[in-house]
C-alpha cells in the first residue's frame, strides 16, 4: 500500500515570537481513492482490508469490495468488540443501499450471518447496560427524594455518593431511610462523614 505515499510533517508552535515547537510529527499521506482495490482484496493487512471501500473500484464491484472487507475483518481481527466497531467503518464507507445489502446477504450468507450474530449480541449487551443504568438512575432519584423529605436537601458528598452507587446499595440505603434518625445512619457504611 505504500505506492503513492508521502511523508508530510506537521508542526504546531506555541508562539510565533519565541518559535517554541511543542508538536512535531510525520505521518503517511495516502490517496486511497487512487489505489486499485482489487490489488488488496486478499491482503493480510487489516488496515488495507478495512479500507477497501475507500479505494478505487467500479460500481459493479461494490458488493464484492464490501464482502472482502468484511471477510478480512473476520479473518484478521480477533477482538469481537473491535470487529463490530470496524464493521461500522466498513458500512459507512461502502454505503450499501437496501437492495445491495440483500444481494450481499444472498451471495455471502456465511459472513452476513456471523456479522448479524455479532451485532445482535452487542445490541443485547447494550440494552442490558442501558437497563442497569436506568435502574441506578431511578434508584438514586428515589433515594435523593426520600433523603430530602426526611432530613432536608442532601449535601454534595451524599449526592455524589448516591450517584455513584450500584442499584443494590441504593435499595439498602433507601430501606435505612425508613428507620434512620439522622442522615449518618443511612450511610453508616460510607466510610466518610455524611454531609
Amino acid at each position: 500500500m505504500r505506492n503513492g505515499c508521502s511523508t508530510p510533517r506537521f508542526f504546531l508552535y506555541a508562539t510565533a515570537i519565541f518559535g517554541i515547537r511543542y508538536l512535531d510529527f510525520r505521518y503517511l499521506a495516502l490517496a486511497l481513492f487512487r489505489i486499485p482495490a482489487r490489488e488488496h482484496l486478499d491482503s493480510p493487512n487489516v488496515v488495507a482490508r478495512l479500507n477497501l471501500p475507500n479505494m478505487a473500484y467500479g460500481p459493479e464491484e461494490k458488493i464484492k469490495i464490501y464482502a472482502h472487507a468484511v471477510r478480512g475483518l473476520l479473518e484478521l481481527e480477533p477482538d469481537p468488540e473491535r470487529q463490530l466497531e470496524y464493521l461500522d467503518f466498513i458500512d459507512i464507507y461502502t454505503h450499501l443501499d437496501d437492495s445491495e445489502r440483500i444481494i450481499y446477504q444472498q451471495r455471502y450468507a456465511q459472513e452476513a450471518a456471523v456479522m448479524s450474530g455479532f451485532a445482535e449480541r452487542f445490541t443485547q449487551q447494550g440494552r442490558e447496560e442501558g437497563r442497569q443504568e436506568g435502574r441506578q438512575e431511578e434508584g438514586s432519584t428515589i433515594l435523593m427524594h426520600l433523603l430530602a423529605l426526611k432530613f432536608g436537601p442532601p449535601g454534595d458528598v451524599i449526592r455524589e455518593r448516591v450517584q455513584q452507587a450500584d442499584p443494590d446499595t441504593l435499595i439498602l440505603w433507601s430501606e435505612r431511610v425508613l428507620t434512620a434518625t439522622c442522615v449518618e445512619e443511612v450511610f453508616a457504611d460510607m466510610g466518610d462523614k455524611a454531609e
